[in-house]
């Protein structure tokens, strides 16, 4: 994986740019610590930082390439999963190749196909393309949007970059929030609605989107979509066709020129992946999991959490001879995250759940550099409560939050006045909702999850996949999802509900094409969230620590949290605050993290609110 940025301004020489687009590329050093390079030309100016998973000396960024007398630059951040395929077809078309890299056929894919390149890609990617005859950039996403591009427009040019990070190393960007930013934060944070940047003018290329920039202008195109068609498998046959696609997506993420390891919880999404792996991996795989210190002294069952992780983890272990690494996060080094996961995100972000996979990647990075993990799978196979509880299915906004009232009475007077916290949740709700791609075939039942599915994969989904991009990145890890294969995310879209929930048990039809794969303990075990530290001290510690913040009078939160408010949940350490924040786990300890990454956020990034 890599860090990628970029400056098109058709006025003015690209060849000036050298130390503002090193600037730029110098803010991603963590996306590709091992080489860093610019490229510099009329109009245009590349960096590009990389981190060498396959072949070292033949992926070399900026990458140049001359075809029928017009030359093409690209930068590129991702990983292709069917580059051979792709490079006999380009072969076949009379080209020829001088590395074995996936990055060479991206750029000679755009020379060939153009715009539809992407059409003919499984991977996760996000590049750009520089025609210097015609002078056009192109730039393009992949199709769930596992990695990250932003841009921003104005008189001083286009300008991208892989994080948000890269754009305000930019002279002419300043970290400016205005009310729709704050509604964002505020109504749907930390999630963000699609293209969204929260910084003013700062947006974001959407999953499936390409954009060409010429000097007539921008022009976008969303070139993949689930389609809603008749499901005619039969239910053997639908097992069947889940388990090979999710083995073949599997095994196309191994393919790798350094060691790849896995992420494992011993829930059903990290096992699964864990089993293949294992079996089609060339070396002993080597495998990783995250508790907390004294979280065996301190863990209390809930519903969300009804076990813990380590006897399916070691299940898992001995079934399948994984070397497999237990590593223990504590509660001084949770908090000590807290600061650089913002500096990840370049936002507020998910508190300790971030602190903790950020600290969890670093270790992971000392053994591998490539990992596959299990995003994706419950938004895919309809794995979250919402996607059978009536209450949740029928509920008119987002299912993962209850609080939007107590959000709103949060806010200080002056924005309380001014955000319709409410109002703007729920417009984003329903634009997403009305985009649902159906057939119109479908009976109620049918419509009603299809919409909840593409709500999940353009909201929750998102979330969590810039989480682990942004968290994993900032260790230089690579972390590929195979669950967010579009080949296997299109099949699974037509599967009837009460298959996805086969034998009343959730993502029943991926257990049941695991069958012959899992433990049955492992198979059958009742999902549990990424976990989190039930430890007394990070509730005191927390506290503490907001408590120095609100005690200063200029404190930054000010400007947005009402003070009685904020002291009433410090005081109460988080308790009164009645709902999660965010999903299940943005509560108590974890919403007081919260508040500390907003205080340190505004006043880190100087953000200017308006």
């Amino acid at each position: 994986m890599c860090g990628i940025t970029g400056w098109l301004h058709y006025d003015r020489n690209g060849k000036d740019n050298g130390n503002q687009i090193e600037t730029m590329m110098n803010t991603l050093q963590y996306r590709g610590p091992d080489d860093k390079r610019i490229y510099t030309d009329q109009h245009i100016s590349f960096g590009h930082t990389r981190l060498i998973v396959i072949d070292p000396a033949g992926g070399q960024q900026p990458m140049q390439k001359e075809y029928d007398g017009n030359r093409y630059v690209l930068v590129y951040n991702g990983e292709l999963y069917n580059t051979e395929r792709l490079r006999l077809q380009l072969k076949k078309c009379g080209h020829i190749f001088r590395s074995h890299s996936d990055t060479e056929v991206v750029l000679t894919a755009y020379i060939e196909w153009g715009s539809r390149c992407v059409e003919k890609m499984n991977g996760i990617f996000a590049f750009a393309v520089w025609a210097e005859n015609d002078q056009t950039l192109y730039l393009a996403r992949d199709r769930l949007g596992v990695k990250p591009l932003f841009y921003t427009e104005s008189k001083e040019g286009f300008i991208f970059g892989s994080e948000i990070k890269a754009l305000l190393a930019h002279k002419s960007v300043s970290p400016i929030v205005k009310e729709e930013g704050l509604h964002e934060l505020f109504s749907l944070g930390p999630s963000r609605t699609p293209g969204c940047g929260i910084y003013e003018g700062i947006h974001e290329v959407k999953p499936a989107h390409t954009m060409k920039i010429t000097r007539m202008g921008i022009k976008t195109t969303h070139y993949w979509n689930v389609k809603s068609q008749p499901h005619l498998d039969s239910l053997e046959d639908t097992t069947n066709q889940v388990k090979s696609l999710l083995y073949n997506a599997t095994q196309r993420q191994l393919i790798s020129d350094k060691p790849v390891s896995a992420f494992l919880s011993g829930g059903l999404d990290s096992s699964a992946l864990t089993a293949i792996a294992a079996e089609k991996y060339k070396e002993k795989l080597h495998t990783f999991s995250i508790d907390y210190e004294e979280n065996d002294i301190y863990f209390k069952t809930n519903d969300f959490q009804p076990d813990t992780d380590k006897k399916y983890i070691d299940k898992m272990r001995d079934t399948f001879n994984t070397e497999h690494h237990y590593e223990t996060i504590t509660i001084d080094e949770l908090i000590h995250m807290l600061q650089e996961s913002v500096l990840a995100r370049d936002l507020p972000g998910m508190a300790d759940i971030d602190s903790s996979l950020l600290w969890f990647c670093r270790k992971i990075k000392q053994q591998a550099v490539v990992a596959l993990s299990g995003e994706c799978a419950d938004e895919i196979f309809g794995g979250y409560p919402w996607f059978y509880k009536k209450e949740l299915m029928e509920k008119k906004g987002f299912p993962w939050i209850n609080s939007l009232q107590q959000r709103h009475s949060l806010l200080n007077e002056k924005w309380r006045n001014r955000l319709n916290i409410d109002e703007y949740a729920y417009m984003r709700y329903l634009n997403t909702i009305k985009d649902t791609p159906l057939s119109g075939n479908e009976t109620k039942q049918e419509k009603s999850h299809k919409e909840m599915a593409y709500l999940n994969m353009n909201w929750f989904m998102q979330t969590l996949l810039e989480r682990k991009d942004r968290m994993s990145m900032r260790a230089s890890l690579e972390v590929r999802v195979p669950f967010a294969d579009h080949e296997l995310v299109q099949y699974v879209w037509n599967i009837p509900s009460e298959w996805k929930r086969l034998e009343d048990k959730e993502k029943g039809i991926l257990r049941k094409a695991l069958e012959d794969v899992l433990p049955s303990e492992v198979l059958y075990r009742k999902k549990n969230p990424y976990p989190k530290t039930h430890h007394p001290d990070y509730t005191n510690k927390m506290t503490a620590k907001l408590s120095e913040v609100i005690d200063k009078k200029d404190a930054p939160l000010y400007e947005l949290i009402d003070p009685k408010q904020l002291k009433q949940l410090v005081q109460s350490k988080g308790a009164s605050f009645p709902y999660p924040w965010y999903g299940q786990l943005m509560s108590g300890p974890q919403l007081l993290a919260y508040f500390w990454q907003v205080n340190y956020w505004l006043e880190a990034y100087n953000v200017k609110i308006s």
